[in-house]
């Protein structure tokens, strides 16, 4: 844990660092949410932060999320708080896929509560030992090789999972996957019609 965060109880610092990392969440959600239906609706931003968040979004941005999301249903959101990197492309998704608010926002808080707790104890410990690491520390070195190691062979794992999903034709790939996930996540076609919802 960071020194700042020493002079105060455990119980204040892991609901600080939750609620950040919920909040934190929610504006991803938002980020993606947002511009969906603004395309929905045909109205695109043409300058300013909104283009280019736009712009990302129609870039893929999101896209691996919205495989993770399709695939595992909500069970993803709680899932992306223990990535790097790969959280907010499915917080995003989460947004860009319209799932209901209250449904992403509950699915969420484990999420949160684990982010906060590994940050709370052990999150920060790595951060010190890259510190370590920058100022030629040997056991810093290390762990800070264990880690690229470990995120090589994560990142390895999921280009062969996106590129196995990306080999399923794609005629039964979004009819099943929209059986598996449930209503909460529409299938492509229906992602792009305009849905009456109030969240």
């Amino acid at each position: 844990m960071p020194e700042f965060l020493t002079g105060f109880p455990f119980a204040l610092v892991l609901a600080s660092l939750s609620a950040g990392a919920w909040l934190r969440g929610q504006l991803l959600y938002w980020i993606g949410r947002i511009p969906t239906d603004q395309a929905l609706r045909r109205t695109h931003p043409d300058h300013g932060w909104r283009k280019r968040i736009h712009d990302w979004l129609a870039a893929g941005g999101a896209d691996a999320g919205i495989v993770a999301i399709r695939r595992w249903g909500l069970v993803a959101v709680p899932l992306c708080y223990v990535t790097v990197g790969f959280q907010s492309m499915v917080q995003a998704a989460a947004g860009v896929l319209r799932i209901t608010w209250w449904k992403y926002a509950l699915a969420q808080i484990p999420g949160a509560l684990a982010w906060g707790t590994i940050y709370s104890t052990i999150g920060f410990a790595v951060w010190e030992a890259a510190l370590a690491a920058a100022a030629g520390s040997p056991v810093g070195i290390g762990v800070i090789v264990v880690l690229v190691a470990a995120g090589v062979t994560a990142l390895v794992m999921l280009r062969r999972r996106r590129d196995r999903v990306a080999a399923i034709p794609a005629s039964g790939s979004v009819a099943g996957t929209q059986e598996a996930v449930g209503d909460d996540v529409p299938a492509a076609d229906a992602a792009l019609a305009p849905r009456h919802e109030h969240s």
